[in-house]
């Protein structure tokens, strides 16, 4: 899959920090990961919408 996420954006919200190189990778699987539990929610409940409540 994609990268999910955008390195940019997680640097601007933790711009306090540093982050280690590595963090962006298990953050973008800990994302897909959300992902797919959501879809799966959705399909459980008979719908192809993902909704803020699959989370």
């Amino acid at each position: 899959m994609a990268d999910l996420i955008v390195k940019a954006a997680v640097k601007e919200a933790l711009s306090d920090k540093n982050v280690a190189s590595d963090f962006y990778d298990a953050l973008d699987e800990e994302v897909e990961e959300l992902l797919e539990d959501a879809a799966r929610r959705a399909e459980a409940n008979g719908r192809k919408t993902v909704q803020p409540r699959d989370l």
